[in-house]
């Protein structure tokens, strides 16, 4: 992997061995590590990552998936990922079910190419691509025409989405006469789309466009 900053994963673990190999993994991510989920809620009233890792066992004898709830509530698009050694099948069941839910669950001892892997997974498909699919199902089942509010909306997020998936750690400046084409949209259009990206911090600054 290269060193090309890609996402912002909040890492919630409170085992220094195991954040050596979450850091190893995950090389060029931006990482915030806390060691306890309430220190995470705190963060998480300030920032918005684009991927939590939540392991269960946590400092001040915390219990990480009795928090899922909370950090859902607060971050209901982003994508969690339950790495434990300590669940069993119906505590990892009862962590994928529901509104509420994580994503995935990895059992620890996780290996590197798992976690990287579910990690790529969740940032690509996860989060904002199922709201993205969520709304165009509404939008087909409310037949919302094209030309409304609510599909412009999502087409926006659609394209913002996609936008994330192809500039993350990329070193080339986009090219937005080409995008603007291929999207159908003003060259303005994708501008303002990359700056909302860039003030997001979900692209690094330098695909800002001048």
């Amino acid at each position: 992997m290269d060193d090309t900053p890609k996402a912002t994963i909040l890492i919630i673990e409170d085992d220094p061995e195991q954040l050596r190999t979450y850091a190893k993994a995950l090389r060029g991510y931006r990482l915030t590590c806390v060691s306890t989920a309430t220190a995470a809620l705190e963060y998480l009233r300030a920032n918005v990552p684009d991927l939590i890792l939540l392991d269960n066992v946590l400092a001040a004898g915390e219990v990480g998936i009795n928090f899922l709830p909370s950090i859902k509530a607060v971050a209901a698009h982003v994508p969690v990922i339950v790495i434990s050694g300590t669940l069993d099948i119906e505590d990892k069941l009862a962590a994928l079910q529901g509104p509420l839910s994580a994503h995935f669950t990895l059992e620890k001892p996780v290996g590197l190419a798992e976690l990287e892997e579910t990690v790529e997974r969740a940032l690509r498909s996860c989060g904002l691509g199922e709201t993205v699919a969520a709304l165009r199902s509404l939008e087909r089942a409310e037949k919302i025409e094209s030309n409304e509010p609510e599909r412009r909306f999502t087409e926006r997020l659609a394209r913002q989405h996609e936008l994330i998936n192809r500039l993350r750690g990329s070193t080339e400046k986009p090219n937005i006469s080409a995008l603007a084409r291929e999207f159908n949209v003003a060259r303005k259009t994708i501008h303002r789309d990359i700056q909302d990206l860039v003030a997001r911090k979900q692209i690094d600054p330098s695909m800002g466009v001048d």
